[in-house]
């Protein structure tokens, strides 16, 4: 990797931030695809790859169902597009190495948003009620597990964030 593709990934690591408002101009079938692509790529556990993802767009029944499943429907409402991620319990190998995996993919579709101009933000909160969320979706709660719901749109607001230093993150001195 070269120094420019090297600064570019720290860069992007950092500036990164989850935006929660959003305008009303669509998110682009296309972006939705990149966002998705990224996701495929994270690593896994034997590289078991066990996430499955169901693409909600702006307007659709599911938008609305999976607002009524949630204390942040204000965010589902807005977003120009929704991401739900599963884990498919057959491909699953170890429970919490997979759950680590989704992490990733998930981290991968929020900086691939990023990269591609969009504002994002990783709900999780919406597991607590995941045999509605599932059922209001029409997923098989059987063969898959809920892990978050990514939203995604055009931002309408400036990201914040602050972050604990370094040092106060060690267990011990490095």
């Amino acid at each position: 990797m070269n120094d420019a593709a090297r600064a570019a990934v720290l860069g992007a690591l950092r500036e990164r931030r989850s935006i929660r408002k959003y305008t009303d101009e669509p998110v682009a079938d296309d972006e939705v695809r990149a966002v998705l692509e990224a996701g495929r790529w994270a690593p896994s556990g034997k590289n078991n790859q066990p996430w499955r993802f169901l693409a909600v767009r702006r307007g659709e029944p599911r938008q609305e169902a999976l607002a009524r499943h949630t204390k942040y429907a204000h965010i589902v409402r807005g977003a120009g597009a929704l991401v739900c991620v599963f884990l498919e319990r057959a491909r699953m190998y170890d429970a919490r190495k997979d759950h680590q995996g989704a992490g990733a993919c998930l981290q991968n579709m929020l900086l691939a948003a990023h990269a591609l101009g969009l504002g994002a933000v990783w709900i999780g909160e919406i597991v607590n009620r995941e045999p509605e969320v599932v059922a209001a979706v029409g997923v098989d709660p059987e063969a898959y597990e809920m892990m978050a719901v990514i939203a995604l749109g055009r931002p309408a607001q400036e990201g914040s964030s602050d972050r604990i230093p370094l040092e106060s993150l060690m267990l011990e001195p490095f």
